[in-house]
């Protein structure tokens, strides 16, 4: 049974839809940032700030590659795992790849006030936001299948999500 995985912009709802959809499947929910954060005995906010993004995009490829090699998981990943060429392709081998989107406006809202988000504690978020989107756009886009999230709750892209995947 091949893993269903949650891409997506931080702020998309990758984690609330990613348990949703494994607790509607009956399938093991897994998320790829707590993995890395359980490995490095620290939050990701901490693996930025102590050991830098480049570090933490290493970690995360070990995990992306170990994760890539169970079966029936539904997974969240990261905003930047599918970035790299060789975690998509990871994903990829035993995966269906859903992305979910957000505009800019929604993705503040969502993410406003979390301190905990390291690529968005800087004077202007938004600008910030629309220029990682514009950076990543080509990435998401290779996913299998894309959600907009604006204005839908965690069960309605749950359900599109269970829509969307082939039986």
């Amino acid at each position: 049974m091949r893993n269903i995985v949650i891409v997506g912009f931080m702020g998309t709802g990758k984690t609330v839809v990613a348990k949703l959809l494994a607790q509607k499947l009956g399938r093991e929910f897994l998320e790829l940032d707590a993995v890395i954060e359980e490995k490095e005995g620290m939050s990701i906010k901490e693996i930025f700030e102590k050991k830098g993004e480049e570090y933490f995009r290493e970690i995360e490829k070990g995990v992306v590659r170990e994760t890539s090699e169970k079966k029936g998981l539904v997974v969240s990943a990261g905003g930047g795992a599918i970035i790299d060429e060789e975690n998509f392709r990871n994903l990829k081998k035993n995966s269906v790849i859903i992305c979910l989107e957000a505009s800019p406006d929604t993705i503040l809202k969502r993410t406003g006030g979390n301190t905990c988000r390291p690529l968005l504690n800087v004077p202007d978020p938004k600008k910030k936001i629309e220029g990682l989107l514009k950076k990543r756009e080509t990435h998401y886009k290779k996913a299998d299948f894309r959600i907009d999230t604006d204005g839908m709750s965690v069960e309605q892209v749950a359900q599109k999500a269970i829509e969307l995947i082939p039986a």
